[in-house]
């Protein structure tokens, strides 16, 4: 039974088990067993994904964005009306083909994004430029039928998300609107889950199908020294617009047009999603080998108070009293605005406890016993670092949140430091695989035709058939630009004309990302 309530591997030793063990056990998750890629979100783990709402949807309503839901079920007809859009989705598009026991003659989608479901209605709201700018949001499930090895909140075939559409009169209007939205996405990482990313575009093949060009913020996984996408922004440009025909009449032919028909323009639109993956990313990158380690800003618990210093020997009345004051401690935490919780459980030892809410990844332990109660004073332990300090019981109100704080400024610290230093830049191709061997990114000069980031990927391939374990397979797939980054590296600058593609014959225009991915 004991061995079923901790971590039984090393996050290093054996990453893909030590991620389900921490998952599973920590209650965030569990399988669902009726089918396979599909997951139960526990109330830990959807906590989290509420924080994050509550922060993003107050943002976006700030922006003018307005919540909405479309059904979850889209025509053939109409999925397939967008070319690039449909063929970039096709193998990951679910089908209903039965109603009871009677075949469909027309079978339909269930929507792996919403641009197809939702764009034929934008062309019927959208008459006039007064009617811009449009901005919707829908926080909803999609469904894509990954074939590849399902990995929870990675890689699922069923997830949450938000996604965002807005149509714009300008293509000014819509790139703001790209960049404001992959801020916010920066924010969620950063300063609530404590994550740091890197900012940047898509290359032209790993952009969003159909639209013009994309956004994105990158994670990174050093157990695996893989990147992982953590949000994308993407402008569609007038594509779909097109597509759908929302147009609306101009404004400035409409003055002069002396009873001619007005122009018709096309309106510029906006698409933007962040899933549930980011909870994933946030437990890869903080867990350790005794469990969770929650940023405090998303923590349903953030302070765990547990009795200590209770032998056979300590009277009813001692117990009682420590009990008391625990209950006073937790109650003065919440009514200042700290999620804090006692562990008053008698069937316990302390230990138990310890390892308990550890495992559960609460950020800050404080323990209360009799010889505390006579110093006036608690213990306090942090989760992320095991520091220990005492803390004078007047002053908590104070010290708590100033503890919380560091914590989060301490988890995101480390997690950069990290970051930054598996972030290489490489000049030669010789030093490329290497670089990836040793689990990191890569920053190289690069052409960004799409021929040349074929050829990286197939170069880059692990051509030997050592056992590895079941979890770094994918990296045999061999590397993909992962964004060319807003924030260049200044040194050795890139000179337009001269400086050399990492892969080919023809010259460099900017340094990309490139790595391992999931």
């Amino acid at each position: 039974m004991s061995s079923q309530l901790g971590i039984e591997v090393k996050k290093d030793a054996d990453f893909s088990t030590w991620y389900t063990q921490v998952l599973k056990r920590s209650e965030m998750l569990e399988y669902y067993e009726e089918v396979s890629g599909c997951y139960i979100i526990r109330p830990l783990a959807y906590y989290i994904w509420q924080e994050i709402q509550s922060f993003f949807d107050s943002a976006i309503k700030k922006m003018g964005v307005e919540d909405t839901y479309f059904p979850m079920f889209v025509s053939q007809r109409q999925l397939e009306r967008e070319k690039d859009h449909v063929e970039g989705f096709a193998p990951e598009v679910a089908w209903v083909t039965k109603a009871g026991s009677s075949e469909m003659e027309n079978p339909i989608a269930i929507r792996p994004t919403s641009e197809t479901v939702m764009y034929p209605y934008f062309s019927k709201w959208i008459r006039t430029h007064r009617d811009l700018p449009l901005k919707l949001n829908q926080w909803c499930n999609v469904v894509r039928w990954e074939f590849k090895k399902p990995q929870p909140f990675i890689r699922t075939r069923e997830f949450l998300w938000q996604e965002g559409h807005t149509a714009h009169f300008t293509k000014e209007e819509a790139d703001a609107e790209v960049h404001q939205i992959l801020e916010l996405y920066r924010q969620v990482y950063e300063d609530l889950l404590a994550v740091p990313v890197i900012k940047g575009v898509k290359s032209e093949k790993e952009k969003f199908a159909g639209g013009l060009y994309t956004t994105t913020i990158e994670g990174f996984i050093p157990t695996t020294g893989r990147g992982i996408q953590a949000a994308t922004s993407h402008c569609l440009g007038q594509n779909f617009a097109k597509m759908f025909d929302i147009v609306v009449e101009d404004p400035n032919a409409l003055a002069n047009s002396e009873g001619k028909e007005a122009k018709k323009l096309h309106v510029w639109q906006n698409s933007w999603g962040l899933t549930t993956r980011s909870i994933g990313v946030m437990v890869m990158i903080h867990g350790d080998d005794k469990g969770l380690v929650l940023p405090p800003r998303i923590a349903s618990v953030q302070v765990i108070v547990i009795p200590c210093g209770l032998t056979v020997r300590t009277s009813e009345e001692e117990k009682k009293r420590v009990e008391e004051k625990i209950n006073d401690v937790v109650k003065e935490l919440n009514s200042s605005g700290i999620k804090a919780k006692a562990d008053l459980r008698d069937n316990y030892t302390p230990g138990y406890k310890f390892n308990h809410w550890e495992l559960r990844g609460v950020p800050l332990r404080l323990e209360i016993g009799p010889r505390d109660l006579q110093k006036n004073q608690t213990l306090s332990v942090r989760r992320d670092n095991g520091v220990k300090k005492a803390i004078p019981l007047d002053e908590l109100i104070t010290c708590i949140p100033e503890i919380l704080n560091t914590i989060h400024k301490d988890m995101f610290e480390k997690a950069k430091k990290i970051y930054d230093e598996h972030v290489k830049v490489i000049l030669k191709w010789e030093d490329f695989v290497p670089a990836l061997d040793g689990k990191n990114v890569v920053l190289v000069p690069w052409c960004e035709q799409e021929h040349c980031e074929d050829k990286i990927k197939e170069k880059s391939s692990r051509s030997n058939t050592e056992q590895e374990p079941e979890d770094d397979k994918a990296p045999s797939m061999g590397a993909k630009s992962l964004c060319i980054p807003f924030e260049q590296p200044k040194e050795p600058a890139i000179v337009p004309g001269e400086t050399k593609c990492i892969s080919c014959d023809g010259f460099a225009k900017r340094y990309a990302l490139f790595g391992r991915s999931y």
